[in-house]
C-alpha cells in the first residue's frame, strides 16, 4: 500500500497566494513535491495536493491518503456535495477512478511528523509567491 500525506495553504483566503504539497511513500521511495498559485483558495490547494499525489499511484493500487482537510475528505467520499471547484473535482475523478483509495483525517498541527512536513512545504510555496 502506498501512502500520501497532503496539505494546502493560502495566505489570504480567498484570492491570495497559496501552495500545495504532498509526500508519497511506498516501500522503495519517498517523494516530496510542492508548488503554488498566485491567486487561489485554501480548499483548492488542499485538493490540488491530493490530485498531484495521486498521479504517483499505479492503477489498481491501494493508497491511504492522510489529510487535515475535512472538505477534501468528505467531498471525495461523497459525504458532502461538491458545490465548488468543479474543474479540480473533475481532475480528481480522472486520477482516482482506477485506484483503491482510503482517506484518514489527521488533525493539523498536532505533531504528526509528515503532516507537519507537508504543512511547512505548502506554506513555503505560498510565501515564496507572496515575496515575488
Amino acid at each position: 500500500m502506498s501512502i500520501l500525506f497532503t496539505d494546502g495553504s493560502c495566505l489570504k483566503n480567498p484570492g491570495g497566494p497559496g501552495g500545495w504539497a504532498f509526500i508519497f511513500i511506498d516501500k522503495d521511495r519517498e517523494i516530496h513535491m510542492s508548488d503554488g498559485e498566485k491567486s487561489t483558495t485554501n480548499n483548492k490547494m488542499e485538493l490540488q495536493a491530493v490530485i498531484e499525489g495521486l498521479r504517483f499511484i499505479k492503477s489498481k493500487e491501494r493508497c491511504k491518503i492522510y489529510s487535515d482537510s475535512l472538505y477534501v475528505i468528505n467531498c471525495a467520499i461523497g459525504k458532502w456535495k461538491r458545490k465548488a471547484n468543479q474543474d479540480l473535482w473533475n481532475e480528481y475523478e480522472k486520477v482516482s477512478f482506477d485506484k483503491n483509495i482510503e482517506f484518514e483525517w489527521v488533525k493539523g498541527h498536532s505533531g504528526n511528523e509528515y503532516n507537519e512536513k507537508v504543512d511547512k512545504m505548502a506554506l513555503n510555496e505560498a510565501r515564496s509567491i507572496f515575496e515575488i
